[in-house]
Order: structure tokens, then sequence, then C-alpha cells
């Protein structure tokens, strides 16, 4: 049947249909969005069953490549499938009702352990669901498997002590970034829709950016999540702003566990229309601290830039403001915080620690209560930085990071411990000032390699921040069949 027919025929019938032109569909119902499978499930011409097998042969094609899953479950989600089905079948689907996902695995689910990414922790199985996987799959969403990170979370990489090595599907031979490396991994590879990862310096929005995919860092507080801290969040990763967006309707629900949320507001998530011109946007092509910017990433966003200009928007230059003391601050803390949960375990266990990560931990050990203190001061010293500098602006661009992925086996670009931060420059302020940020392709290197826009809005503009993103998506000239294994 024609598309235009489809929508026609799902008009008549009361369905919603996106507003956004039909393309072809992909052959591999692995690759279609969620969107489609959902208005495909309404027809009844694809089932949740179908969806869930496609993703799941896919997962066993690409899997031993990419190690991207944790507690991978392919029976349980074939009968979570079979479940939604028969919700379809008697008119009882709810809102996401069948669409394959994966949680990153410090997002606990039930009966399934949460080591953290690393082997030192004990493997006792979560008591039950946290509130992203909670919301998701209250709406009928089929979790296939949990994704890999690395120790403690405190990586740009793919590189753990207790799952395998996690590879970039683009290139094998590059890291995915992290820390929700398995969640960029296994978007970009077409294991399902839905993925949410996690993000408190950009670990949602490094590995979105170098696996060519979407990632939305929202407004601190504006998805639940549970343990709470300072600058982290939860957030969707997916091949299109519009899945993003639906994931939004579902994980920005309440829940009383996160006594730092938001209160719920029931925006309009799918709304992505978006007027570009006479908007005020600030680019920031230098972040003011750590690596040089990669000259091909330059040229990528600068070409972003400039498409925003000519559809009418006003850009300006916004001058870098992280600085060296705020960057090593939030070092100092995050070394201290680490070296309390690694400096409380036995010898044999802190053996067993990711040697990278033991050894940046080692630098809290001897750090005074007055240094910690400060630390914690440059966060907020940061944050104030970060709303100053970006308040006369509706939206600011930047790279998302100033590199492309690296080697695979390295624990970042730099791969010192004495230096694990120079890459994190243009994403962490927006984690200390709780603004929504995203990371949104804005094409691919010479060698083939994704490279990311960064779109950041003002405090809590999260939608804004979407629908800005879905006008890049639309305009990005960029665009390249996903890869394949």
């Amino acid at each position: 049947m024609a598309q235009h027919e489809v929508k026609r025929i799902l008009m008549q019938r009361g369905h919603h249909v996106s507003a956004r032109p039909f393309s072809p569909l992909p052959a591999d119902l692995a690759d279609w969005s969620a969107g489609d499978l959902l208005e495909a499930y309404a027809r009844k011409d694809v089932s949740p069953v179908d969806a869930v097998q496609a993703v799941i042969a896919r997962i066993e094609a690409y899997e031993p490549r990419l190690q991207a899953l944790y507690a991978y479950d392919p029976e349980a989600a074939v009968k979570a499938a079979r479940e939604s089905e028969q919700r379809w079948a008697r008119g009882a689907a709810r809102a996401l009702d069948g669409i394959p996902a994966t949680i990153k695995e410090n997002i606990a689910t039930k009966g399934t352990p949460v080591p953290l990414g690393t082997a030192a922790r004990p493997l006792t199985p979560a008591k039950e669901d946290a509130p992203s996987a909670a919301r998701l799959r209250e709406d009928g969403v089929v979790i296939l498997a949990k994704t890999t990170m690395p120790d403690y979370g405190m990586l740009s990489s793919g590189l753990s002590s207790f799952h395998p090595l996690a590879r970039n599907p683009w290139d094998l031979s590059k890291n995915p970034g992290g820390s929700s490396a398995g969640a960029g991994a296994a978007a970009a590879a077409g294991y399902g829709p839905f993925h949410i990862g996690t993000d408190i310096g950009g670990s949602i929005r490094l590995p979105a950016s170098w696996c060519g995919v979407f990632g939305l860092k929202p407004s601190f507080g504006r998805i639940p999540i549970d343990p709470t801290y300072y600058g982290r969040v939860a957030g969707p990763m997916t091949r299109t702003v519009r899945d993003a967006a639906l994931m939004m309707t579902s994980l920005t629900r309440p829940d009383a566990r996160d006594p730092m949320s938001l209160p719920y507001q029931d925006l309009p998530w799918l709304d992505l229309g978006i007027e570009v011109r006479g908007l005020k946007i600030g680019l920031m092509m230098e972040a003011g601290i750590g690596l040089p910017l990669d000259p091909e990433v330059r040229a990528a966003v600068e070409r972003a830039a400039k498409a925003f200009a000519d559809a009418g928007a006003v850009v300006e230059e916004l001058k870098p403001f992280v600085t060296r003391d705020m960057l090593d601050g939030l070092d100092d803390f995050w070394r201290q915080r680490a070296w309390m949960d690694i400096g409380a375990l036995s010898d044999e266990e802190r053996a067993q620690v990711l040697p990278y990560i033991l050894k940046w931990a080692e630098g809290g050990k001897a750090l005074t209560g007055a240094q910690v203190y400060a630390g914690m001061n440059q966060m907020m010293v940061m944050r104030h930085a970060a709303v100053a500098a970006t308040h006369d602006f509706d939206f600011v661009l930047s790279p998302v990071a100033p590199n492309v992925a690296y080697e695979a086996e390295l624990a970042s670009p730099i791969h010192d411990p004495e230096k694990p931060f120079e890459h994190i420059g243009y994403t962490v302020a927006f984690n200390m000032s709780d603004q929504p940020a995203s990371s949104v392709n804005a094409g691919f290197t010479k060698a083939g390699l994704p490279i990311g826009l960064q779109i950041i809005g003002r405090r809590f503009d999260d939608v804004g921040v979407l629908r800005l993103s879905g006008a890049w998506e639309g305009m990005c000239s960029d665009k390249r069949p996903w890869p394949r294994l």
C-alpha cells in the first residue's frame, strides 16, 4: 500500500499521524522508527512480535562484534511482545505498546544486578525498576536488554572491567564513547528504536555524537531518576528526534523516589514545529579548555550555523566561559567522590577495578576537606557562568566534542588519568547549569565517522531543544545509511 494511502486511512480512523514527510520504510523492521511501528501496529500490518523478532535477529548478527548489551533476554522479550500483540488485538494497547528498547545498565530493572560497569561490585539483583524503566514498562515498551557502561560510569568510553569492550558500529576499531557506550552503539546498530542513557558530564551526548544518533540530556529533574546526584540525568538515545520525543511522553511522568525532580508538566512533546527565522542563536566554537577542536568537526558545526543563518536565524559568537579552575575543581570533587566508593572496597575487590579508574580515583585520596569543598564550589561557579553566558540567546550551537571517535581500547581520547576530562569542555557546564542539551548528527568526517552538533536551550526548555534539533535533522544534507556489520 502506498504511504500516502496509509496516512489517509490512519487519519480517517482517528490515529495520530505525524506531519513529517513520508519516506520509504526500511525493508528490515529492526530499522523502523517507533512512530512507524505504532502506526503499523494500529493498522495490524505488523505485530510487536514481528518487530521484536527482527531486532533479535539483528542483535544475533551484530552483537558478537559490537558487545553493546548486558542481561540480554530474548525469550522474555518475545513473551512481552506476545502480550503486547494481544493488547493491540483487543483494543487495549498502551501508549508505546510493543516498541523494542534497551536500558542502560545503571538504570535498575527488577531482578537484574547493577554492576555499574565494574567487576568490583557484587551482583545483587535489583529489587524494583528505577523510574525510567518503570515508566516505559507501564507504557508497554518491550525491554530486550540492558546496555553496557564503563566502571562507575566515569569514562567516555566502552572500556569496562566487567563488560566486554563495546565498539562503534560505524568503525569497529573505534570507541562508541560513554558512559552510555552500549546505548549509543545499540541505537546506531538498530537494536530497536528506544534506548535510555544517563549523563553527568556528557555521557549521553558524547556517545550520541560519536555513534551518529540523537541524544537528549534533558533539564535536570525533568526525568525522575533514582538514585539522584548533582547534574545527573537520564535521557533518550534514538535514531530520530521524534522517537526521542515519544520517549519523553513516558519518561517524564512523576516518581516520588526522586526528591530533586521538577514538578510534572504535560508538555507538547510531539509538537516539533518551530520557526527558525528570527531566533537568536549563539555559536560557541571554542570550549575554552581541553583538546583543540578537530578541523572537520569545526567545519561541520560552522556549516550548521550557516544553515540556520540562511534560514533567518540571527547567529552570533558566544565566547568560551569554562576555565581550567572550573574543570580541575570538578575533577577534584569527582575523584574524591569516586574514592569514597573505591576506597571502601577490600583489597581484593579494589584490584578488580579498571586500572585507569583506580589510578584516577586514588588522586582523591589525599585531598583535604578544603580542596574538596573548593572543587564543589567550582561546579557552582561553572553553573553560574553557563547561565550568564547563554541567557541572551534562544539557543546555543557548539560541537559536542573536540574530537571524533577514537581507538576502542582507550579509556579516553588522551588515555591519561591525570588529564581525564579534556574532551568534555563543551558538554559538562550544561549538566551543572541544569540546561537541556542535545547531540544531533551534523555529518561525517572524510573517513566516515559521525560528527555531533550540540544544541543547548534555556533552562527547562526541553521542548525547544527537541524542536530545533528536529529542524536541523531536516536541514542536514550529509545523511548516510545506517552502518551494516
